[in-house]
């Protein structure tokens, strides 16, 4: 892709500027889990729902509102450590507007891919395309904004999605190619978001080579590292190690919907679940 000035991806970005405006202005959502939701839209645009966004633009305040409700829910669904239970799928309106099955469960199913991608939306697109609005939203008046400054979004490090740096930047700034990592056909997730963190029993080690076997046996051609901590004692087992993945969508096949999955190779035991850099990088 060109490189683009800010003007022109707002303008581009028209329809989703418009749908975001009447989100934290004309209904008075607030900032932070709107631009989630923004976010969520965005993604799903990419996933066989297309223009998701602009069939809003015609529908009532109560019915943007309400949309943005069930992708609030969706949001809060995707924290939980357990499937949701509904009896309409939880996005009921959703799949009328888009004229296709949507639900809830469906979305918690690739939960993980959905979280790293909808990182991506957020910091690589909606950070440039929003911040205008956001400034006129949060900053009081608008004009005291000192540039550059970042602005400090409400629930932001956000537990799912981390932290987002919205600074102001002139309408001719230009943007560098590639600078929108949302936009190409495949998006490249950083490491952390594609990385398992495996426990293994005490007195039954498990080698490098035996970790990449078994998921390679299973699952195809996925891994792209594993990564063993160095001890002290050559007589010291490694008890835990961290596997890259090619994909995200390989964690929501391994884990398929559970948060820990159990395999066993060699009469070993393996216990799998997605990596946490803030709890398993000590």
């Amino acid at each position: 892709m060109a490189s683009i000035t800010v003007e022109e991806l707002r303008l581009f970005h028209t329809i989703d500027r418009e749908i975001f405006s009447r989100l934290v202005i004309g209904l008075m959502r607030h900032p932070g889990e709107s631009l989630m939701v923004m976010a969520l839209w965005l993604w799903l645009e990419t996933k066989k729902f297309p223009k998701i966004i602009s069939k809003m633009v015609s529908q009532g305040d109560l019915v943007v509102n309400a949309l943005a409700n069930e992708a609030s829910t969706c949001i809060q669904t995707l924290r939980s450590k357990a499937p949701p239970i509904t009896l309409d799928g939880g996005m009921l309106l959703t799949a009328t507007l888009m004229g296709r099955d949507i639900s809830l469960q469906m979305i918690y199913q690739v939960k993980f891919t959905a979280i790293a991608e909808i990182k991506i939306f957020l910091n690589d697109l909606c950070a440039f395309i929003f911040t205008d609005i956001l400034q006129e939203v949060l900053v009081t008046p608008p004009s005291s904004m000192i540039f550059p400054q970042s602005l400090p979004i409400p629930g932001f490090p956000h537990p799912l999605f981390g932290p987002i740096t919205i600074t102001p930047l002139p309408l001719h700034q230009v943007l560098p190619p590639g600078a929108f990592s949302g936009w190409s056909d495949v998006i490249e997730v950083p490491v952390d978001d594609r990385t398992m963190f495996l426990t293994f029993s005490r007195g039954y080690p498990v080698s490098k080579e035996e970790v990449a076997e078994l998921f390679t046996s299973e699952f195809g051609d996925c891994v792209e590292q594993v990564e063993m901590a160095d001890l002290a004692s050559p007589l010291e087992k490694p008890l835990y190690a961290r596997m890259a993945l090619r994909s995200v969508s390989t964690i929501d096949v391994m884990l398929n919907g559970k948060n820990v999955a159990k395999f066993k190779i060699n009469g070993k035991h393996v216990w799998a679940r997605k990596y946490d850099a803030r709890r398993d990088s000590t």
